[in-house]
């Protein structure tokens, strides 16, 4: 097949490297924006029949209309979720949208992290110690041995979540629509009753959207810790709030938030922050917030690119044979 085009919106310089040293393996040639992509720049395509966008970017119904007449016909989120994406919109104007699976290590690590320091109380402890108050009155942590995991969604991450929680000794729970591997699976409302902790590895969609609410939080176990490395609209943020502040749980450790977008990946040092939601929970000692970082190492960034380029061409295969 002869190079094919693939215009990459939205691509830090990490990735435009990637793609840069990658393309010529695979005879494509992209071209790199930096901006994500709008109705203004959709006209930036018009010989490419597939686009790259990143998940930070929101594809609207308008969005798609610009890229449907600046001749797209595929586009490849660098992202497991396409909950970003306008998909009732896509599939009306013919649009194919395609995602990318990473090895699941860099989530399911940072998730073990999340979760160690959730419950040793680190933010408490850095915090006292960066003033150079190295008490310990009030810093009793948990062991991980000691309690029970439970984990929501078993895909790539999920699985690769319990596999690393087995090596800590913790019983663990499991809940999925599709019980694809080998784990102690329970109806959802009989994790949340025994889990001390509880950590979410399920898409974004109608479904799960707000699968944690306020009475899912009443059911959990009192004290017990909510961790969240998937998307922010899982939980029902305004529920989890008043949790904290009444004490039902006993702390969170979120890599996403519920209007996280305009704030995380920006510079917002100098100006005001508009989602009060994230101010309190800042403001909770027992409340770890990042900034949608559990995906971002080398190695995933590799695979998503990879992965992406592979999408593009076995589309164009599938338009050159059909």
């Amino acid at each position: 097949m002869k190079n094919i085009g693939i215009t990459v919106y939205g691509c830090d310089q990490y990735e435009a490297d990637a793609f840069h040293a990658l393309s010529p393996r695979f005879g494509v040639m992209p071209s790199i924006i930096n901006a994500d992509v709008s109705e203004s720049n959709a006209v930036s395509v018009p010989f490419n029949r597939c686009i790259s966008v990143g998940h930070k970017s929101e594809i609207s119904a308008s969005i798609l209309l610009a890229l449907k007449r600046a001749g797209v016909k595929y586009i490849s989120t660098r992202s497991i979720g396409c909950n970003h994406i306008d998909m009732t919109a896509a599939k009306r104007m013919g649009i194919t949208v395609g995602n990318v699976a990473y090895s699941p290590d860099s989530v399911a690590d940072y998730t073990m992290m999340l979760m160690l320091m959730a419950v040793r109380n680190a933010k408490s402890i850095v915090r006292s110690a960066e003033k150079h108050d190295f008490r310990l009155d009030s810093f009793r942590g948990k062991v991980l041995s000691d309690m029970t995991v439970g984990v929501v969604g078993t895909g790539h991450i999920g699985k690769a979540v319990i596999e690393r929680l087995r090596g800590f000794g913790c019983q663990v729970l499991a809940y999925s629509r599709s019980q694809s591997i080998e784990a102690n699976y329970v109806p959802f409302d009989e994790l949340l009753q025994n889990s001390d902790i509880v950590t979410l590895h399920v898409p974004l969609n109608a479904d799960t959207h707000h699968i944690i609410g306020y009475e899912q939080i009443k059911g959990m176990k009192q004290g017990a810790f909510m961790i969240n490395t998937g998307r922010g609209a899982l939980i029902d943020t305004g529920a989890l709030v008043k949790a904290l502040e009444d004490g039902k749980l006993g702390g969170a450790a979120l890599d996403v938030l519920e209007g996280e977008e305009g704030l995380f990946y920006f510079d917002c040092t100098q100006k005001p922050i508009d989602n009060q939601f994230l101010l309190k929970l800042q403001r909770m000692e027992n409340v770890i917030i990042t900034p949608h970082t559990a995906y971002y190492t080398e190695q995933a960034l590799r695979d998503t690119v990879e992965k992406t380029i592979k999408n593009c061409l076995d589309f164009e295969r599938s338009l050159a044979h059909g």
